[in-house]
């Protein structure tokens, strides 16, 4: 079984015309739903626990997506403290047929970690030496 960074959650989609604006390319709150998906489970992967976003900073629409092109999402935690985290989300547009692939959008997200009740809890500490995830 191969292993996995459980810093990092990678997924694809494809543009559908149904999640176009009337230009011919994603609209941008399928975009922000996507990201902040994205972020979601890259953030509950890691702090082992259930996640609510407090917000989003800066996100940046570099180009736009069309119908019928692949988007691959990357979201990478790249700071933690005690029950929050920040997470990064890299949308790369990729052309199918040339596999031709650019950077389209890009945010942070505030994600905290929560309990049953919904209050915030501590994140899980990985030790060094601890197994990665499954796959």
């Amino acid at each position: 079984m191969d292993a996995v960074d459980p810093n990092v959650t990678r997924f694809v989609e494809i543009v559908f015309p149904e999640q176009a604006n009337h230009y011919g390319t994603l609209f941008g709150g399928t975009a922000l739903n996507l990201m902040s998906k994205a972020a979601a489970i890259a953030a509950a992967r890691r702090a082992g626990a259930n996640v609510v976003m407090a917000s989003s900073d800066k996100v940046d629409f570099h180009l736009p997506v069309p119908v019928g092109q692949l988007v691959e999402l990357t979201a990478r935690v790249e700071r933690i403290g005690r029950t929050s985290m920040t997470v990064k989300v890299d949308v790369i547009s990729e052309t199918m047929r040339t596999h031709e692939r650019k950077l389209a959008m890009r945010g942070r997200f505030e994600m905290v970690a929560v309990d049953d009740n919904g209050h915030p809890t501590p994140i899980r500490k990985i030790d060094e030496t601890e197994a990665p995830l499954p796959v």
